[in-house]
Protein backbone atom coordinates (compact mmCIF):
# COMPACT_ATOMS: atom_id res chain seq x y z
CA UNK A 1 0.00 0.00 0.00
CA UNK A 2 1.60 3.50 -0.99
CA UNK A 3 2.83 5.26 1.81
CA UNK A 4 0.31 8.84 2.29
CA UNK A 5 0.79 11.72 4.58
CA UNK A 6 -1.80 10.16 7.08
CA UNK A 7 0.15 6.98 7.35
CA UNK A 8 3.29 8.38 7.21
CA UNK A 9 2.69 10.01 10.22
CA UNK A 10 3.67 8.71 13.92
CA UNK A 11 0.87 8.43 16.26
CA UNK A 12 1.47 9.03 19.58
CA UNK A 13 1.75 12.33 21.46
CA UNK A 14 3.35 15.12 19.74
CA UNK A 15 7.09 15.72 21.20
CA UNK A 16 10.12 18.45 20.16
CA UNK A 17 12.21 15.18 19.48
CA UNK A 18 9.53 13.82 17.49
CA UNK A 19 9.59 16.92 14.97
CA UNK A 20 13.58 16.71 14.79
CA UNK A 21 13.10 13.14 14.24
CA UNK A 22 10.70 13.02 11.69
CA UNK A 23 12.59 16.10 9.90
CA UNK A 24 15.96 13.77 10.13
CA UNK A 25 14.56 10.65 8.10
CA UNK A 26 13.24 13.38 5.03
CA UNK A 27 14.76 12.20 1.75
CA UNK A 28 16.26 14.21 -0.73
CA UNK A 29 13.33 15.30 -3.09
CA UNK A 30 11.86 17.87 -5.10
CA UNK A 31 10.55 19.88 -1.93
CA UNK A 32 14.06 20.57 -0.72
CA UNK A 33 15.11 21.93 -4.27
CA UNK A 34 12.19 24.30 -4.32
CA UNK A 35 12.75 25.32 -0.81
CA UNK A 36 16.32 26.35 -1.72
CA UNK A 37 15.75 27.99 -4.75
CA UNK A 38 12.83 30.38 -3.15
CA UNK A 39 15.53 30.82 0.09
CA UNK A 40 18.05 31.07 -2.33
CA UNK A 41 16.70 33.92 -3.89
CA UNK A 42 16.76 36.25 -0.78
CA UNK A 43 20.44 35.12 -0.64
CA UNK A 44 21.25 35.96 -4.26
CA UNK A 45 19.79 39.68 -4.10
CA UNK A 46 21.61 40.05 -0.51
CA UNK A 47 25.00 39.20 -2.93
CA UNK A 48 23.47 41.65 -5.52
CA UNK A 49 22.46 44.62 -2.96
CA UNK A 50 25.45 44.22 -0.75
CA UNK A 51 28.38 43.88 -3.74
CA UNK A 52 26.50 46.59 -6.09
CA UNK A 53 28.56 49.36 -3.92
CA UNK A 54 31.74 47.60 -5.39
CA UNK A 55 30.78 47.73 -9.07
CA UNK A 56 29.32 51.50 -8.90
CA UNK A 57 32.68 52.94 -6.70
CA UNK A 58 34.64 53.33 -10.05
CA UNK A 59 31.99 55.09 -11.63
CA UNK A 60 31.55 57.44 -8.48
CA UNK A 61 34.94 58.20 -8.11
CA UNK A 62 34.96 60.06 -11.37
CA UNK A 63 31.51 61.78 -10.56
CA UNK A 64 32.64 62.93 -7.26
CA UNK A 65 35.56 64.55 -8.60
CA UNK A 66 37.43 62.93 -5.30
CA UNK A 67 41.05 63.95 -5.01
CA UNK A 68 43.80 61.22 -5.36
CA UNK A 69 44.14 61.42 -1.46
CA UNK A 70 40.41 61.41 -0.76
CA UNK A 71 39.99 58.12 -2.69
CA UNK A 72 41.41 55.30 -0.25
CA UNK A 73 39.49 56.75 2.94
CA UNK A 74 36.21 57.92 1.46
CA UNK A 75 35.73 55.12 -0.68
CA UNK A 76 36.34 52.92 2.28
CA UNK A 77 34.01 54.21 4.57
CA UNK A 78 31.50 54.22 1.81
CA UNK A 79 32.04 50.54 1.84
CA UNK A 80 32.18 50.20 5.60
CA UNK A 81 29.06 52.22 6.87
CA UNK A 82 27.18 48.96 5.07
CA UNK A 83 28.62 46.40 7.05
CA UNK A 84 28.40 48.68 10.08
CA UNK A 85 24.22 48.48 9.30
CA UNK A 86 24.82 44.35 8.54
CA UNK A 87 26.11 44.50 12.18
CA UNK A 88 23.76 45.81 13.90
CA UNK A 89 20.98 43.64 11.56
CA UNK A 90 23.13 40.67 12.45
CA UNK A 91 22.77 41.10 16.17
CA UNK A 92 19.42 42.34 16.42
CA UNK A 93 17.22 40.82 13.63
CA UNK A 94 18.71 37.47 14.95
CA UNK A 95 17.77 37.89 18.43
CA UNK A 96 14.02 38.51 17.08
CA UNK A 97 14.13 35.57 14.95
CA UNK A 98 14.11 33.48 17.86
CA UNK A 99 11.19 34.98 19.08
CA UNK A 100 8.72 35.90 16.22
CA UNK A 101 10.15 33.41 13.99
CA UNK A 102 12.87 32.44 11.28
CA UNK A 103 10.17 33.55 8.19
CA UNK A 104 8.75 36.35 9.43
CA UNK A 105 11.98 38.10 10.02
CA UNK A 106 13.67 36.61 7.24
CA UNK A 107 10.99 38.59 5.59
CA UNK A 108 11.22 41.45 6.78
CA UNK A 109 15.21 41.68 6.37
CA UNK A 110 14.76 40.88 2.55
CA UNK A 111 11.49 44.23 2.84
CA UNK A 112 14.51 46.31 3.74
CA UNK A 113 16.81 45.41 1.15
CA UNK A 114 14.70 45.80 -1.57
CA UNK A 115 13.11 49.34 -0.39
CA UNK A 116 16.74 50.79 0.45
CA UNK A 117 17.78 49.41 -2.85
CA UNK A 118 15.06 52.02 -4.35
CA UNK A 119 16.25 54.67 -1.98
CA UNK A 120 20.42 54.14 -2.77
CA UNK A 121 19.61 55.03 -6.28
CA UNK A 122 17.78 57.90 -5.85
CA UNK A 123 20.34 59.45 -3.64
CA UNK A 124 21.95 62.55 -4.60
CA UNK A 125 24.91 62.64 -2.65
CA UNK A 126 27.89 61.27 -0.79
CA UNK A 127 26.36 61.78 1.95
CA UNK A 128 22.85 60.58 1.41
CA UNK A 129 23.65 57.07 -0.05
CA UNK A 130 26.38 56.78 3.15
CA UNK A 131 23.30 56.62 4.89
CA UNK A 132 20.45 54.75 2.99
CA UNK A 133 23.69 51.76 2.75
CA UNK A 134 23.67 51.72 6.09
CA UNK A 135 19.75 51.21 6.44
CA UNK A 136 20.03 48.62 4.12
CA UNK A 137 22.87 46.85 6.00
CA UNK A 138 19.89 46.24 8.60
CA UNK A 139 18.24 43.97 6.45
CA UNK A 140 21.50 42.52 4.71
CA UNK A 141 23.34 41.58 7.75
CA UNK A 142 20.30 39.41 9.15
CA UNK A 143 19.16 38.02 5.53
CA UNK A 144 22.14 35.29 5.58
CA UNK A 145 22.00 34.31 9.41
CA UNK A 146 18.62 33.79 9.42
CA UNK A 147 18.70 32.08 5.69
CA UNK A 148 21.07 29.73 7.28
CA UNK A 149 19.49 29.03 10.27
CA UNK A 150 16.19 28.55 8.46
CA UNK A 151 17.37 25.74 6.64
CA UNK A 152 20.45 24.06 8.86
CA UNK A 153 16.65 23.44 10.76
CA UNK A 154 15.46 21.71 7.56
CA UNK A 155 17.92 19.48 6.77
CA UNK A 156 18.91 15.88 7.76
CA UNK A 157 22.29 15.34 9.37
CA UNK A 158 23.72 13.35 6.43
CA UNK A 159 22.67 15.88 3.68
CA UNK A 160 22.91 19.23 5.66
CA UNK A 161 26.77 20.21 5.08
CA UNK A 162 26.19 19.89 1.16
CA UNK A 163 22.45 21.55 1.33
CA UNK A 164 23.89 24.65 2.80
CA UNK A 165 27.06 24.75 0.30
CA UNK A 166 24.72 24.91 -2.49
CA UNK A 167 22.39 27.03 -0.99
CA UNK A 168 25.17 29.66 -0.04
CA UNK A 169 26.51 28.98 -3.58
CA UNK A 170 23.46 31.00 -4.47
CA UNK A 171 25.75 34.34 -2.85
CA UNK A 172 28.70 33.04 -5.24
CA UNK A 173 26.39 32.96 -8.11
CA UNK A 174 25.15 36.34 -7.16
CA UNK A 175 28.14 37.89 -7.34
CA UNK A 176 29.16 36.47 -10.12
CA UNK A 177 25.79 37.93 -11.96
CA UNK A 178 26.75 41.48 -10.06
CA UNK A 179 30.06 41.70 -11.45
CA UNK A 180 28.31 40.51 -15.03
CA UNK A 181 25.27 42.92 -15.05
CA UNK A 182 27.57 46.02 -14.12
CA UNK A 183 29.76 45.13 -17.23
CA UNK A 184 26.87 47.11 -19.16
CA UNK A 185 24.92 48.41 -16.77
CA UNK A 186 26.97 50.92 -15.44
CA UNK A 187 28.51 52.12 -18.49
CA UNK A 188 25.47 51.97 -20.37
CA UNK A 189 22.80 52.92 -18.24
CA UNK A 190 24.18 54.40 -15.01
CA UNK A 191 25.11 53.50 -11.76
CA UNK A 192 21.87 54.40 -10.17
CA UNK A 193 20.36 51.36 -12.30
CA UNK A 194 22.61 48.36 -10.94
CA UNK A 195 20.63 49.79 -7.54
CA UNK A 196 16.98 49.51 -9.47
CA UNK A 197 17.96 45.89 -10.21
CA UNK A 198 18.54 45.47 -6.81
CA UNK A 199 15.43 46.14 -5.25
CA UNK A 200 13.28 42.84 -6.71
CA UNK A 201 13.92 41.23 -2.97
CA UNK A 202 11.04 43.65 -2.47
CA UNK A 203 8.41 41.66 -4.46
CA UNK A 204 10.09 38.49 -3.13
CA UNK A 205 9.15 38.94 0.62
CA UNK A 206 5.44 40.07 -0.40
CA UNK A 207 5.10 36.32 -0.88
CA UNK A 208 7.73 34.31 1.19
CA UNK A 209 5.32 33.88 3.52
CA UNK A 210 3.27 31.75 1.12
CA UNK A 211 5.97 30.00 -0.34
CA UNK A 212 8.14 28.11 2.62
CA UNK A 213 6.58 27.23 5.88
CA UNK A 214 7.88 28.26 9.08
CA UNK A 215 10.73 26.10 10.54
CA UNK A 216 9.19 22.87 12.91
CA UNK A 217 12.03 22.63 14.91
CA UNK A 218 11.42 26.25 15.96
CA UNK A 219 7.67 25.95 16.24
CA UNK A 220 7.97 23.26 18.18
CA UNK A 221 10.72 24.81 20.92
CA UNK A 222 8.18 27.75 20.80
CA UNK A 223 5.48 25.58 21.67
CA UNK A 224 3.58 25.48 18.58
CA UNK A 225 3.47 22.05 18.09
CA UNK A 226 0.52 21.50 16.65
CA UNK A 227 2.16 24.03 13.81
CA UNK A 228 5.34 22.27 13.39
CA UNK A 229 3.51 18.80 12.90
CA UNK A 230 1.35 20.48 10.32
CA UNK A 231 4.38 22.06 8.28
CA UNK A 232 6.01 18.21 8.20
CA UNK A 233 2.92 16.57 7.49
CA UNK A 234 2.71 19.07 4.33
CA UNK A 235 5.97 18.46 3.66
CA UNK A 236 6.35 14.37 4.16
CA UNK A 237 2.93 14.91 2.12
CA UNK A 238 5.12 16.26 -0.75
CA UNK A 239 7.87 13.56 -0.67
CA UNK A 240 5.69 10.57 -0.45
CA UNK A 241 3.62 11.56 -3.45
CA UNK A 242 3.85 9.37 -6.12
CA UNK A 243 3.68 6.51 -3.71
CA UNK A 244 7.47 6.63 -2.39
CA UNK A 245 7.75 5.30 1.34
CA UNK A 246 9.58 7.09 4.41
CA UNK A 247 12.24 5.20 6.25
CA UNK A 248 11.97 4.48 9.87
CA UNK A 249 12.15 7.49 12.26
CA UNK A 250 15.27 7.57 13.89
CA UNK A 251 16.20 6.42 17.29
CA UNK A 252 18.91 8.86 18.35
CA UNK A 253 17.60 12.01 19.08
CA UNK A 254 18.44 12.66 22.40
CA UNK A 255 16.66 14.70 25.09
CA UNK A 256 15.96 18.42 24.19
CA UNK A 257 16.92 21.15 26.53
CA UNK A 258 13.82 23.46 27.24
CA UNK A 259 14.72 26.89 28.44
CA UNK A 260 14.29 30.39 27.29
CA UNK A 261 16.97 31.75 25.40
CA UNK A 262 19.38 34.76 26.88
CA UNK A 263 22.65 36.24 25.20
CA UNK A 264 24.73 35.33 27.90
CA UNK A 265 24.41 31.52 27.20
CA UNK A 266 26.63 32.35 24.36
CA UNK A 267 29.78 33.01 27.23
CA UNK A 268 28.51 30.09 29.57
CA UNK A 269 31.39 27.16 30.16
CA UNK A 270 29.50 25.28 27.54
CA UNK A 271 29.38 27.34 24.46
CA UNK A 272 32.38 29.81 24.91
CA UNK A 273 34.85 27.94 23.05
CA UNK A 274 32.44 27.25 20.26
CA UNK A 275 31.56 31.45 20.24
CA UNK A 276 34.54 32.40 20.77
CA UNK A 277 36.19 29.90 17.95
CA UNK A 278 32.89 31.16 15.63
CA UNK A 279 33.87 34.58 15.66
CA UNK A 280 37.60 34.21 14.71
CA UNK A 281 36.82 31.72 12.01
CA UNK A 282 33.97 34.36 10.85
CA UNK A 283 36.49 37.63 11.08
CA UNK A 284 38.87 36.16 8.88
CA UNK A 285 36.53 34.76 6.09
CA UNK A 286 34.91 37.83 5.65
CA UNK A 287 38.08 40.32 6.10
CA UNK A 288 39.75 37.93 3.00
CA UNK A 289 36.53 36.85 0.86
CA UNK A 290 34.92 40.55 0.91
CA UNK A 291 38.41 42.51 1.32
CA UNK A 292 39.28 40.97 -2.16
CA UNK A 293 35.49 41.43 -3.33
CA UNK A 294 34.90 44.65 -2.42
CA UNK A 295 38.30 45.91 -2.78
CA UNK A 296 39.41 43.99 -6.38
CA UNK A 297 37.73 46.58 -8.56
CA UNK A 298 38.84 49.79 -6.96
CA UNK A 299 42.80 48.75 -7.00
CA UNK A 300 42.60 47.89 -10.63
CA UNK A 301 41.10 51.78 -11.14
CA UNK A 302 43.46 53.44 -8.64
CA UNK A 303 46.82 51.23 -8.87
CA UNK A 304 46.93 49.99 -12.42
CA UNK A 305 44.79 53.03 -14.09
CA UNK A 306 42.32 50.47 -16.44
CA UNK A 307 39.41 51.85 -17.87
CA UNK A 308 36.02 51.92 -16.58
CA UNK A 309 35.35 48.84 -18.66
CA UNK A 310 38.10 46.42 -18.83
CA UNK A 311 38.50 47.10 -14.79
CA UNK A 312 34.94 45.39 -14.35
CA UNK A 313 35.78 42.46 -16.92
CA UNK A 314 38.61 41.57 -14.88
CA UNK A 315 36.96 41.42 -11.53
CA UNK A 316 34.78 39.55 -13.37
CA UNK A 317 37.34 36.82 -14.46
CA UNK A 318 37.94 36.70 -10.32
CA UNK A 319 34.03 36.69 -9.46
CA UNK A 320 33.68 34.13 -12.39
CA UNK A 321 36.30 31.46 -10.97
CA UNK A 322 34.90 32.25 -7.14
CA UNK A 323 31.75 30.81 -8.51
CA UNK A 324 33.43 27.34 -8.70
CA UNK A 325 35.19 27.81 -5.49
CA UNK A 326 31.55 27.80 -3.91
CA UNK A 327 30.31 24.34 -5.72
CA UNK A 328 33.71 22.60 -5.28
CA UNK A 329 32.56 22.88 -1.81
CA UNK A 330 29.46 20.89 -2.20
CA UNK A 331 30.65 17.30 -2.56
CA UNK A 332 33.57 17.92 -0.33
CA UNK A 333 31.78 19.43 3.24
CA UNK A 334 29.94 16.09 4.21
CA UNK A 335 32.57 13.68 2.61
CA UNK A 336 35.80 15.07 4.59
CA UNK A 337 34.20 17.51 7.10
CA UNK A 338 34.16 21.35 8.08
CA UNK A 339 37.53 21.40 9.51
CA UNK A 340 39.67 19.87 6.80
CA UNK A 341 37.83 21.93 3.93
CA UNK A 342 37.90 25.37 6.15
CA UNK A 343 41.52 24.54 6.40
CA UNK A 344 42.11 23.85 2.82
CA UNK A 345 39.82 27.09 1.87
CA UNK A 346 41.82 29.51 3.94
CA UNK A 347 45.27 28.06 3.20
CA UNK A 348 43.97 28.35 -0.60
CA UNK A 349 43.23 32.15 -0.31
CA UNK A 350 46.22 32.84 2.09
CA UNK A 351 49.64 31.50 0.50
CA UNK A 352 49.00 32.94 -3.34
CA UNK A 353 48.37 36.41 -1.47
CA UNK A 354 51.50 35.59 0.38
CA UNK A 355 53.48 35.37 -3.07
CA UNK A 356 51.78 39.18 -4.44
CA UNK A 357 53.29 40.50 -1.39
CA UNK A 358 56.39 38.94 -1.94
CA UNK A 359 56.72 40.45 -5.25
CA UNK A 360 55.03 44.05 -4.91
CA UNK A 361 54.72 45.97 -6.61
CA UNK A 362 53.15 42.64 -8.91
CA UNK A 363 52.67 42.96 -12.26
CA UNK A 364 49.31 42.75 -13.41
CA UNK A 365 48.71 39.86 -14.84
CA UNK A 366 50.17 38.23 -11.64
CA UNK A 367 47.16 40.06 -9.37
CA UNK A 368 44.40 38.86 -11.64
CA UNK A 369 45.70 34.91 -11.63
CA UNK A 370 46.89 34.84 -8.11
CA UNK A 371 43.70 36.72 -6.98
CA UNK A 372 41.24 34.43 -8.76
CA UNK A 373 43.15 31.55 -7.10
CA UNK A 374 42.22 32.95 -3.69
CA UNK A 375 38.90 33.54 -4.22
CA UNK A 376 38.51 30.20 -5.62
CA UNK A 377 39.38 28.81 -2.26
CA UNK A 378 38.05 31.84 -0.36
CA UNK A 379 34.26 31.27 -1.67
CA UNK A 380 34.45 27.57 -0.72
CA UNK A 381 34.57 28.88 2.96
CA UNK A 382 32.28 32.25 2.03
CA UNK A 383 29.58 29.42 0.83
CA UNK A 384 30.30 26.95 3.73
CA UNK A 385 31.06 28.99 6.86
CA UNK A 386 27.14 29.22 7.51
CA UNK A 387 27.27 24.82 7.71
CA UNK A 388 29.25 25.66 10.85
CA UNK A 389 27.69 29.04 12.48
CA UNK A 390 24.09 27.68 13.07
CA UNK A 391 24.85 24.18 13.87
CA UNK A 392 27.19 24.57 16.39
CA UNK A 393 24.65 25.81 18.94
CA UNK A 394 20.69 24.21 19.91
CA UNK A 395 17.45 25.63 18.49
CA UNK A 396 16.73 28.26 21.08
CA UNK A 397 19.52 29.99 20.03
CA UNK A 398 20.95 28.93 16.77
CA UNK A 399 19.89 31.99 15.08
CA UNK A 400 21.16 34.02 18.14
CA UNK A 401 24.54 32.33 18.01
CA UNK A 402 24.39 32.24 14.08
CA UNK A 403 23.66 36.17 14.36
CA UNK A 404 26.75 37.23 16.16
CA UNK A 405 29.29 35.13 14.70
CA UNK A 406 27.77 36.45 11.74
CA UNK A 407 28.16 40.40 13.17
CA UNK A 408 32.26 39.36 13.56
CA UNK A 409 31.79 38.83 10.11
CA UNK A 410 30.72 42.00 9.19
CA UNK A 411 32.77 43.74 12.14
CA UNK A 412 35.69 42.37 9.80
CA UNK A 413 33.79 44.06 6.74
CA UNK A 414 33.30 47.32 8.43
CA UNK A 415 37.18 47.72 9.17
CA UNK A 416 38.71 45.91 6.43
CA UNK A 417 37.92 48.41 3.58
CA UNK A 418 38.69 51.58 5.32
CA UNK A 419 41.90 49.57 7.02
CA UNK A 420 42.71 48.11 3.15
CA UNK A 421 42.39 52.03 2.29
CA UNK A 422 44.47 53.76 4.17
CA UNK A 423 47.28 50.66 4.18
CA UNK A 424 46.97 51.29 -0.12
CA UNK A 425 47.56 54.92 0.86
CA UNK A 426 50.43 54.37 3.62
CA UNK A 427 52.44 51.07 2.25
CA UNK A 428 50.85 50.54 -0.92
CA UNK A 429 49.57 47.39 -2.97
CA UNK A 430 51.70 45.00 -1.13
CA UNK A 431 50.73 46.12 2.41
CA UNK A 432 47.40 44.85 0.98
CA UNK A 433 48.19 41.12 0.28
CA UNK A 434 50.03 40.88 2.85
CA UNK A 435 46.88 41.92 5.24
CA UNK A 436 44.64 39.24 3.13
CA UNK A 437 47.28 36.32 3.33
CA UNK A 438 47.64 36.66 6.93
CA UNK A 439 44.13 36.50 7.54
CA UNK A 440 44.23 33.31 5.61
CA UNK A 441 46.98 31.43 7.94
CA UNK A 442 45.47 33.23 11.04
CA UNK A 443 42.13 31.44 10.44
CA UNK A 444 43.59 28.33 9.05
CA UNK A 445 45.34 27.67 12.53
CA UNK A 446 41.92 29.03 14.82
CA UNK A 447 40.42 25.97 12.80
CA UNK A 448 43.24 23.52 13.16
CA UNK A 449 43.19 24.04 16.81
CA UNK A 450 39.62 24.95 18.16
CA UNK A 451 37.15 24.25 15.49
CA UNK A 452 35.22 20.93 16.18
CA UNK A 453 34.57 18.75 13.66
CA UNK A 454 30.08 18.26 13.45
CA UNK A 455 30.17 16.20 10.03
CA UNK A 456 27.30 13.76 10.15
CA UNK A 457 25.50 14.45 13.57
CA UNK A 458 22.56 15.34 13.92
CA UNK A 459 21.49 19.34 15.41
CA UNK A 460 19.83 17.69 18.29
CA UNK A 461 23.02 15.85 19.59
CA UNK A 462 26.08 18.56 18.62
CA UNK A 463 24.21 20.94 20.44
CA UNK A 464 24.48 18.57 23.37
Amino acid sequence: MPNTASNARPSGGLSEELIAARIERLPPSGWYARMMLIVGMAGFFDAFDALTIAFVVPALIGIWHLAPQEIGPKIGLLIAIGYVGQLIGAVILSYVAETFGRLRVLRWSVAIIGVMSIACALSWSYTSLFWFRFIQGLGLGAEVPIAATYMNEFSRASLRGRLIVLFQAIFAFGVMVTAFVSIWVVPHLGWQWMFVIGALPALLAIWLRRLVPESPRWLAHSGHLAEADAAVAKIEAAVTQGGRALPPLPTDIPPIVRETVHWTELFSRAYLGRTVTAWLIAFSTSFLGYGLLVWLPALYRTVYHLPLGQTLQYAFISYFVGLFGALAGVPLIDRFGRKPCYIISFLGAGVPLLALWAVAPPPLEAVVVLASIALFFISILLAAIYVYLPEIYPTRMRALGAGTASAWYRIAAIVGPPTVGFILGGVGIGGVFMAFGAAGIFGAAIVLFFAIETRGQILEAIAR
